[in-house]
């Protein structure tokens, strides 16, 4: 039998080669659904996993012609380690990574630089050596219709390549031709400048985030966009006093363990102005809600209920819940490309939705008590300030008669009563309702606490007169010690109330 035959029958057994285009696939790879924020976040994985202490992102203006560079100190690449690193699909994603690899389908470089530019430089060095770059550039791909790499003529003389000058071992990549970043934009264009500038400020809201980890604690890294360093965002508010840390809890998953830690932040009124915008994230308190997942560290998804059949609400919004996941976990999750999609396994549904049952639960009891009226309990009706009455399905809010201060006043013969039941009438029958619903609905969080504004002269003022008031009725000072901390008024003030008791003991 001839060799022409052999090859004959070999391809009827195996059939026929269908190696793909690469002027097809290439531009297929631009369309994973990155954007600016996510492609640079997935480069900088590849720092972070070279061992980088200091990244540098860096935005050139100069309208269609803009350019961006990531450069970091980390390890650096040799030659076959850089063409590998170029390679579409460089590692396979079922192989066994190390446990710090931020990596995940051997895609990153590639798919994340195609989405954002038509041409991407690699210049790298480890130490003792003056480096290689390497080239992609689609439009020389898809003339020659072949998986070509280009190499630079003078690399070193690129001024993107200069930070990397002075680091002993590191990477720089290089875009240009950023059609998907400054398509349509003009050099002298104002109106154009701003837009990049503000897609920098998202870049450096992303990175933030999604890095917050690695940028705290001890062995920190530092990230720089265009010199200025990245501060961390924490969503769980960790280091503030008022902030709930719920106990974590380990959750076994194929010979693994994924750590849950829920969270319930501070109500407006406990933190300061500056920390409250600041932790409102990038997508707004209500939208911040909900599981944040973690993989070796990094963030993968912000503030999602994960489809376990919750839905985001105004009085969950102080419920964050963060999960962490091993790398080897990455099926399980199914992980996508841009490590942007992180979907929970069957196997532990139901402990995510315990756990945020809980979490929404404490979350809305700190959200709902502050400034509102909550349901009454064993503590008496005579705690509440306001009454809610229903009449033919309206609701209609009535000063509670039966409150101590009101109560004692009703009761005081040196007082009208007709002006006081007068001026009592008039002010539930004035309370702006329709301007209480307006202001709540465009800025929720603007409501005050009781006496949030009060001094503590003030505050303790009032306490004496409402101990006095009950004293008068005849109640202990033990009964009126224990209305006093279930008072909603006073829910935030019990140091003020032992200081008062304190000095009463002392006074006797």
């Amino acid at each position: 039998m001839s060799t022409e035959d052999n090859k004959k029958d070999l391809q009827e057994i195996l059939g026929e080669y269908a190696d793909p285009r690469p002027s097809a696939l290439i531009e297929s790879l631009r369309a994973f659904g990155y954007d600016l924020k996510t492609s640079i976040a997935d480069l900088i994985d590849n720092s972070i996993s070279a061992h980088a202490k200091n990244i540098y992102v860096d935005f050139y203006y100069n309208g269609f012609d803009s350019s961006v560079t990531i450069t970091d100190d980390g390890i650096g690449m040799t030659l076959e380690g850089l063409v590998n690193a170029m390679r579409p699909g460089s590692f396979s994603p079922l192989e066994v990574r190390k446990p710090e690899d931020l990596g995940r389908f051997g895609l990153g470089l590639k798919t994340a630089s195609f989405s954002q530019c038509r041409r991407t430089t690699v210049f790298s060095k480890i130490e003792g050596s003056t480096g290689n770059a390497r080239t992609w550039d689609l439009d020389t791909v898809i003339a020659g219709n072949k998986w070509q790499l280009i190499i630079p003529n003078s690399s070193g003389e690129i001024r993107e390549f200069s930070r990397i000058r002075n680091f002993n071992s590191g990477t720089v990549v290089l875009w240009e031709k950023t059609d998907r970043i400054s398509s349509g934009m003009e050099t002298e264009c104002a109106n154009d400048l701003n837009r990049f500038n503000d897609m920098i400020d998202e870049v450096s809201e992303h990175l933030s985030m999604t890095f917050h980890r690695f940028l705290e604690g001890h062995g920190k890294i530092n990230i720089f966009i265009n010199g200025n360093p990245v501060e961390p965002w924490d969503p769980f508010l960790s280091s503030h006093p008022s902030t709930q840390e719920i106990t974590d809890e380990p959750i076994p998953l194929s010979k693994e363990i994924v750590n849950i830690t829920p969270y319930v932040l501070p109500h407006h009124s406990r933190i300061t102005d500056e920390e409250h915008e600041r932790s409102s994230g990038p997508k707004g308190w209500n939208d911040q809600q909900g599981f944040y997942i973690y993989r070796n560290r990094r963030l993968l998804v912000s503030g999602s209920w994960l489809n376990l059949g919750f839905k985001k609400e105004e009085h969950y919004k102080l419920a964050r819940i963060k999960v962490d996941i091993p790398n080897s976990l990455d099926s399980q999750w199914q992980i996508d490309v841009k490590k942007a999609v992180a979907r929970p396994p069957p196997q532990i549904r139901d402990d995510l939705k315990r756990l945020a049952r809980l979490t929404r639960k404490r979350a809305s009891d700190i959200y709902r008590h502050r400034g509102k009226i909550i349901a009454r309990t064993q503590s008496g009706n005579d705690t509440f300030m306001w009454e809610i009455i229903t009449k033919n399905r309206k609701p209609t809010y009535k000063i509670n008669r039966k409150h101590p201060l009101v109560s004692d006043l009703l009761n005081d013969d040196s007082v009208n009563h007709t002006k006081i039941r007068q001026l009592l009438k008039g002010i539930e029958e004035t309370v702006p309702i329709s301007a209480i619903i307006l202001k709540n609905s465009e800025n929720p969080d603007s409501i005050s606490a009781p006496f949030e504004h009060s001094s503590e002269d003030e505050i303790y003022g009032y306490i004496d007169v409402f101990y006095l008031a009950l004293k008068k009725r005849g109640f202990t000072d033990s009964a009126i010690l224990e209305k006093l901390r279930f008072h909603e008024e006073f829910r935030d003030y019990q140091d003020l109330i032992d200081i008062y008791f304190e000095k009463r003991r002392k006074n006797e």
